[in-house]
């Protein structure tokens, strides 16, 4: 079965489709490109946040608000965390920036992929339509992280918890370093 362009601009979702998927376009293009690391990072929230959008459209709603909570809420928090702790420099920075004999070529191999993707995508699923499923309830999801699958998720957060231990303390023994320097006295000998 396939669609005409202007049946599907006359499906209401398309255009709700369209407004969220152009900025997010938008947002992931300018976190890559951008020179300063923090406007990056907001720019990944707003990436991040078109994709739950998009999810909650599909109706996977449990994989939506985990985006939300996962990488917005915590995954972003901790890089502007880290952005915080190793003092890293807050406007533009030229060493964000590759030379055009690697950029070009990064760029071509982008849109290759991204094209061999698509054709591969297309060609594979051409012919099938959408089959309607029924949704699995959050509720079931939920007992199955907490009961089968406990012990992986604890160690995740144990291992993101000493992550950031780990980081705190690196970027303060460069302190602490910084601090035992021996200082000058005024006494010549």
């Amino acid at each position: 079965m396939t669609i005409s362009l202007s049946d599907w601009f006359r499906e209401s979702a398309n255009w709700v489709f369209l407004i969220i998927a152009l900025p997010t376009l938008f947002a992931s293009w300018k976190t890559v490109t951008s020179q300063n690391i923090v406007r990056a990072v907001l720019y990944l929230v707003v990436a991040l946040g078109g994709i739950a959008a998009l999810f909650l459209m599909l109706g996977a709603e449990f994989v939506g608000w985990t985006v939300v909570l996962v990488y917005i809420g915590a995954v972003i928090i901790l890089f502007l965390i880290g952005i915080m702790i190793t003092r890293a420099p807050l406007g533009r920075a030229g060493v964000l920036s590759h030379d055009t004999n690697v950029t070009r070529p990064a760029a071509l191999l982008s849109v290759v992929l991204f094209a061999l993707i698509a054709w591969g995508a297309v060609d594979a699923f051409s012919n099938d339509g959408i089959v309607p499923f029924e949704p699995t309830a959050t509720s079931d999801l939920g007992n199955l992280i907490f009961t089968r699958f406990v012990i992986p998720f604890e160690v995740v957060s144990i291992v993101l918890l000493a992550a950031l231990i780990g980081g705190i303390s690196l970027a303060r023994r460069d302190d602490a370093v910084g601090d035992q320097a021996p200082k000058k006295s005024g006494v010549r000998g």
